[in-house]
């Protein structure tokens, strides 16, 4: 079967960074806490996100705490993501791979019923042989997504051929979890250092990505 790559979707393909930060510094805000940074965020952020408000509380934020923080984000979210597009040469990073006869398909742990219209809107949908988004609770690993995701393109794409594009250390666990490669860049969630000591490649374009991931599948 041919190279496959497998893009995340926020902090990878679509450069949100900057509303992700805006609406987790509103949702903060509505329950009395201090805002953080952009490097704050990158160096504290994990999955499951919970954990990642226990780093900045001090404890595990209790069940109605989390629900109740996760609605804030994502209101806050909607609103703040209409500023935001695709990474840098996203667009033509995608033609080239798809016209070179390779294939690629998107999971996001963002939600299947708004990443789907917005993946749309981009005008990009052409180029992935499957868009899927989380379906379930929000705040987990995306590694039972990937088991899926990979199931559903089986006859399209295999995980020792395959390699996970994203920015999340996450992605990398992912990507294991099947038996895939994965490329992490460094644009989106996680600081460098952080990126650097899950044990796979680290680079700072998504060119960078997309050349990496070809030789590893290859």
């Amino acid at each position: 079967m041919t190279a496959h790559i497998v893009w995340d979707w926020n902090g990878t393909l679509y450069h949100d960074i900057d509303a992700v930060i805006a609406a987790t510094n509103a949702a903060f805000a509505e329950i009395g806490l201090d805002p953080i940074t952009l490097e704050q965020y990158r160096e504290l952020y994990c999955v499951p996100i919970p954990r990642f408000y226990e780093r900045l509380l001090g404890r595990l934020p209790t069940g109605d705490e989390w629900e109740a923080m996760d609605t804030a984000f994502h209101g806050h979210y909607v609103r703040h993501r209409v500023e935001c597009g695709l990474t840098e040469g996203a667009e033509t990073l995608l033609e080239s791979w798809r016209t070179a006869g390779c294939t690629q398909s998107i999971l996001s742990m963002y939600g299947h019923e708004d990443l789907v219209p917005l993946v749309r809107d981009f005008g990009i949908e052409r180029h992935f042989v499957r868009v899927d988004g989380r379906t379930g609770p929000s705040g987990g690993s995306k590694a039972e997504h990937m088991v899926r995701h990979l199931s559903a393109l089986r006859g399209t794409a295999v995980a020792a051929r395959t390699c996970v594009i994203g920015d999340a250390a996450d992605d990398a666990m992912a990507a294991r979890e099947v038996g895939a490669r994965a490329v992490l860049y460094t644009g989106g969630s996680h600081s460098r250092a952080s990126l650097v000591a899950v044990g796979v490649p680290v680079v700072d374009t998504l060119a960078e990505a997309v050349e990496l991931a070809g030789t590893m599948v290859d």
